[in-house]
């Protein structure tokens, strides 16, 4: 790798981690130039950043997957150096090749790095040859399912398979039985080819209930290569990370220290340079097996940050400049602990579906030991075409209970309106006994939902506030269009008081409310049923303070063009729409339609006019936001219509399979 200055970075990536580098590199003096698709026009990195090029549509094999648009884009702006981010093209040989042959600095590892540690099959047999501990397996080259059915016998299930190419748990299968493999074996190489480009897989022995803990290391060109401590990423849902915390909750000093001896060698056997994490599978007994080494930054680095007091990105552009890193091992102090969950457009009671849509508001949490990595902004569109991720919520705290509950509070105070998000799950994983206790594994989902995660009801009093709400806004448009002096006379008359009317559809359910107004306060009721006393103390801008209940209430709201409007309570998220009784009628002749949830690929149609299927019965895969969605059946009923083939491109809504349903 030719090191040399640079004083300007082109970032070959997108949304938070594209604003997280140009903040670095800018707080360095350097310029900085972004790319983006056509669906990323209006992205905050494109405004961060000093320069902005165009590089295609907004597919991401048309844009941020294309090598030869992001080096155009660097010649084109002067860009001296690339940063790739993570994803996309970060861990990808080929691009790190072209970007040196084009006469610029790639800010990662050197290219044989980057190519040996990508196939987890010779990543495996590298480390093994440097003694680094791995799980028992198959990476060889020969890839007939008989020889991967072979090498599972010979291995003893339960096994995983894995893309040889890549990681984030696409192309990954658990397998607990013989039977299930052929079929773990097909879906695994289809999801592996189409995130990519390659079908190559591997075998490995399923470690039961491990930790995944993983050491952040740190090369320079100078020879010098030490690790930044570990990170604890246990809780994950899909094999993909969902909360990350530094210091890990069960890893001594002796521990850490043979770890990151271990994660050391690794990197020093493939000569490298930057920065690098090496993922280990610990088990119940202290012991530890290499899983992967990713040869970039990884999406929660800033964990570690937070407890060494570093910047990770400040290094790893001075590390491509030449310079020798600016600490070594006997240096690393570890101050506290810090906690990092992603926020993802999800909604986690329909299975984690990813949901794409507006951003009708974004309004971050501050506060001590909190930090928002986001690349979002109020009335931006989270499209169908990348990772669900919106944001990164980090703690820090001088202990790990601190740190959790800063977490938590941060978690009800950042808003999200317009598009479900697992914001409340987040909250509850934190607040589980198991997390609580720091006895998460990589079960830990699994046996914390094992019915997956139910939808939260509205209970009255929040619901109540809601409308309280949505009238003294009616109210407020009613006086700003009368002749009333002032506000304080909404509500006033002579006579006695009359109730206005309020119906809205809750979650897909009408509900008939009435609210009595004396001054600020409300008296909102649901016939016979509840009625409850809400004061609205004050409405600015998007935050609404509210006293229900006898306690003292904040709730951020938006409100759509149509008159729904879009509300938040902590963590909780909720929609009041006005009743439209014609939508009724509507959403009754839609019994046995199954529609494209998002828009998305059809990668295999399962049934075909005239079968009959099982509720629960899967009917079609659709490819979207870079993992596979299996829609299932409903309810009993015969096949009367399909309406997609494989490979079609479908848009949200759209009619995919229309099912006759059994008689009860």
């Amino acid at each position: 790798m030719t090191m040399s200055r640079f004083s300007s970075i082109l970032i070959a990536n997108r949304g938070e981690i594209a604003c997280r580098v140009i903040r670095s590199a800018r707080a360095l003096g350097l310029r900085t130039i972004a790319v983006y698709s056509e669906a990323d026009h209006g992205a905050p990195h494109v405004a961060l950043a000093d320069e902005a090029v165009l590089i295609g549509a907004g597919p991401v094999g048309e844009s941020y997957l294309r090598p030869e648009k992001i080096i155009e884009a660097a010649r084109v702006s002067g860009a001296e150096s690339i940063h790739p981010g993570y994803g996309f093209l970060s861990e990808n040989a080929g691009f790190a090749e072209a970007v040196a042959a084009a006469g610029l600095i790639f800010i990662g590892p050197p290219v044989e790095a980057i190519r040996v540690m990508g196939d987890k099959a010779g990543a495996k047999r590298a480390m093994i040859a440097a003694g680094v501990p791995c799980v028992p397996g198959y990476e060889g080259l020969d890839q007939k399912d008989a020889t991967f059915i072979a090498e599972a016998e010979r291995i003893g299930f339960p096994v995983m398979v894995k893309a040889s190419a890549g990681g984030g748990g696409r192309g990954m299968r658990l397998v607990e039985e013989p039977a299930e493999l052929a079929d773990a074996l097909t879906r695994a190489r289809a999801e592996a080819l189409s995130a990519f480009g390659s079908g190559d897989l591997i075998l490995e022995k399923a470690v039961r209930r491990p930790r995944h803990v993983e050491i952040q290391v740190f090369a320079d060109a100078h020879g010098h290569v030490i690790h930044l401590g570990e990170r604890d990423c246990s809780v994950q849902r899909r094999h993909q990370k969902v909360v990350e915390e530094a210091p890990s909750p069960v890893v001594s000093p002796e521990l850490r220290s043979r770890m990151g001896r271990a994660a050391v060698e690794a990197a020093r056997a493939v000569d490298y340079r930057g920065a690098g994490t090496v993922e280990f599978l610990l088990d119940d007994h202290g012991e530890f097996y290499f899983l992967e080494m990713n040869t970039r930054l990884q999406v929660e680095h800033p964990v570690t940050e937070m407890v060494t007091g570093l910047d990770l990105v400040a290094m790893q552009i001075a590390v491509a400049q030449g310079e020798p890193l600016p600490l070594d091992q006997d240096a690393l102090r570890l101050d506290g602990h810090a906690i990092e969950v992603r926020l993802y457009a999800e909604d986690p009671a329909a299975g984690f579906l990813p949901v794409t849509g507006d951003i009708a508001l974004w309004q971050p949490a501050s506060g001590l030991g909190v930090r928002v990595d986001a690349g979002i902004v109020t009335g931006q569109t989270v499209s169908p075409f990348y990772d669900p991720m919106l944001a990164k919520v980090i703690a820090h705290g001088p202990t790990r209970d601190i740190a959790r509950r800063r977490l938590v509070g941060a978690l009800k105070e950042t808003a999200v309106l317009g598009l479900s998000t697992n914001a409340e799950f987040l909250i509850d994983i934190l607040e589980r006994p198991d997390f609580v206790e720091g006895r998460a594994t990589t079960a830990f989902i699994g046996e914390n939902y094992p019915g997956g995660v139910k939808e939260t009801e509205i209970d009255s009093l929040s619901l109540a506030m809601g409308a309280a709400l949505k009238l003294t806004l009616e109210s407020r448009k009613a006086l700003a269009a009368s002749t009333l002096p002032d506000e304080c006379l909404i509500g006033f008359q002579s006579a006695a008081p009359l109730s206005s009317r309020l119906d809205v559809t809750l979650a897909g359910k009408l509900r008939r409310l009435s609210g009595l107004c004396a001054g600020k306060a409300w008296t909102i009721a649901e016939g016979g049923d509840w009625q409850h006393r809400i004061e609205v103390v004050r409405i600015e801008g998007h935050e609404a303070v509210l006293l229900a209940g006898g306690k003292r209430q904040t709730m951020h709201w938006s409100e759509r063009h149509d008159g729904e409007l879009l509300l938040a309570i902590g963590p909780r998220r909720f929609t009041l729409k006005p009743h439209r009784p014609w939508e009724d009628a509507a959403a009754a002749a839609g019994s046995g339609r199954v529609v494209a949830p998002m828009p998305g690929l059809v990668v295999s149609v399962l049934v075909e006019p005239g079968q009959t299927v099982e509720a629960g019965a899967p009917l079609a895969v659709l490819e979207a936001m870079k993992m596979q969605h299996t829609l299932k059946a409903t309810a009993r009923g015969t096949i009367a219509e399909v309406r997609i083939a494989k490979g079609q491109q479908l848009a949200a809504g759209a009619l995919m399979v229309s099912i006759e349903e059994d008689a009860a």
